[in-house]
């Protein structure tokens, strides 16, 4: 009896340990231990910070990766995802696709496709706002060069993603970040820089709930504008256009301003 309730229970906890590791948030960590692991692999002149939250106007930002040398600071974006990967500079969200195929077995093997699609965020811009938000922490330095850098680090294929910023796989971001090999800081700035970003580096006093709680709330600041039908990005009006893929509304600033939501 005894050992049956040792099996049962050691049954439920590997079921629960195997969904835990299914969730979007252990796949996150996952990803961002990788793509520290191959930060690891950088000259001693790179300094590495890993999840690191800024206060912004809006409350905080959380940057998964920063990285600081003398050709410049990378604020660097991980996704941990799989399936193939859409998206562009202007888009509110980027698409996945993930195709399953599942062979089922009776007098003949026969296999059928699923399709699932999802929407995330388009990691461009999360990407984008990190790296205003340290030119702002860091404006002390006028010269400093702050490079956007979003990496894929699980199975994905980027199959269609138009963009002018730095979006690679992960065996390609040592490359992307030595590819800048001009100083734009000496040494004592270098030291000077990081000091600053520990200082202001929030970590330690914002827990997840609080960083999520802005989160939502810039959020919700962001879907407000747009509900009223205007531009979060530059306060133009929301105009509804006719594309390639359908219906969709954007800004009138076109083209200085991108924006566009569906």
């Amino acid at each position: 009896m005894v050992l049956c309730i040792i099996l049962i229970v050691l049954i439920v906890a590997f079921v629960i340990l195997k969904a835990s590791r299914n969730t979007p948030e252990h796949k996150g960590r996952e990803g961002e231990l990788h793509v520290h692991n191959i930060l690891e692999h950088l000259p001693d002149e790179y300094i590495v910070f890993d999840d690191v939250i800024l206060k912004t106007t809006n409350g905080t930002t959380q940057i998964d990766h920063i990285v600081v040398s003398r050709y410049g600071v990378f604020a660097i974006e991980t996704k941990n995802y799989r399936g193939e990967i859409y998206g562009s500079d202007d888009r509110q969200q980027w698409t996945q696709i993930i195709v399953t195929n599942v062979t089922y077995k009776k007098k003949w093997y026969k296999t059928y496709s699923y399709v699932t699609k999802n929407r995330f965020y388009n990691p461009v811009k999360q990407s984008v706002s990190h790296a205003n938000a340290i030119r702002k922490t860091l404006n002390a330095w006028p010269n400093l060069k702050v490079v956007p850098i979003v990496v894929f680090a699980g199975s994905a294929v980027l199959q269609n993603v138009t963009t002018q910023h730095h979006v690679v796989y992960d065996d390609q971001l040592l490359a992307t970040i030595q590819s800048y090999s001009y100083p734009c800081l000496s040494d004592a700035e270098v030291a000077q820089v990081v000091n600053r970003l520990t200082q202001q580096n929030v970590r330690d006093q914002v827990d997840d709930q609080t960083h999520v709680s802005n989160v939502f709330a810039a959020k919700y600041k962001t879907d407000s504008k747009i509900a009223s039908g205007i531009c979060p990005q530059c306060g133009g009006t929301l105009v509804l256009r006719h594309g390639k893929y359908g219906n969709f509304y954007g800004c009138s600033n076109y083209p200085r301003c991108r924006f566009t939501t569906h």
